[in-house]
């Protein structure tokens, strides 16, 4: 069954909060369709998140790679906070606001040592603790970072591009400095590298082969 089929024959709407329904896929559906290394992009709700998405002028503000799809559903493994994890792909797709994400793909497919290679970096990062400062230099890890170095141990791509909060926040128009102030105890870290949601999906190493937003499987 099509990453298309699946949604269209298996989605459901659950009430969340404030009277809204967000889709929820039965995510076995999905288990032909979605492959080891696999990048997986939601929009979580929380403020933080949020600011994260307008920063970057994108919809996305988490995401997590897949690295196993031989049980019932894929898993995915994510930093979260307050530490890395792996996730259940139905439950990491239930977090984004109404249901929309986005499945990317390495443009070169990834052999069967790459793919246990894969698997073993995610593990290893597992229980490292969540930087809430976005630091790509820190001990701890957040999303883009966790995803990106998976893939580098894996294969020696190095999706998206790391860059200061000088330079991520110029890009934007109307960057809200008083919530990043406020984030930062008043001071924001503007030449401290980071790494983006958004700037894993814009790649070039990754193509996009599936998104909710544009009908379905692209």
């Amino acid at each position: 069954m099509s990453i298309r089929k699946g949604i269209t024959r298996n989605i459901r709407s659950v009430r969340g909060g404030e009277g809204a329904h967000t889709p929820v896929l039965d995510a076995p559906a999905l288990t032909g369709d979605v492959c080891i290394g696999d990048i997986v992009f939601i929009r979580v709700t929380a403020r933080p998140f949020l600011e994260v998405a307008s920063a970057t002028n994108s919809w996305t503000n988490h995401v997590g790679v897949v690295i196993d799809n031989c049980g019932d559903e894929p898993l995915i493994a994510e930093s979260t906070f307050p530490f890395a994890r792996t996730t259940l792909l139905s439950r990491f797709l239930e977090r984004s606001d109404h249901g929309h994400f986005a499945v990317a793909r390495l443009n070169a497919p990834l052999d069967d040592a790459q793919r246990s290679a894969l698997k073993a970096a995610a593990v290893r990062r597992l229980g490292t603790f969540y930087d809430t400062g976005f630091n790509l230099r820190s001990r701890r890890q957040f999303c883009s970072r966790f995803v990106r170095e998976v893939i580098n141990e894996a294969t020696n791509f190095q999706l998206g591009e790391a860059e200061t909060f000088a330079t991520l926040l110029q890009h934007n128009a109307e960057p809200n400095l008083a919530f990043w102030r406020f984030w930062y105890f008043g001071r924001i870290p503007w030449q401290r590298l980071t790494v983006t949601p958004a700037s894993l999906l814009r790649s070039p190493d990754v193509r996009v082969i599936f998104d909710s937003q544009a009908g379905g499987a692209l």
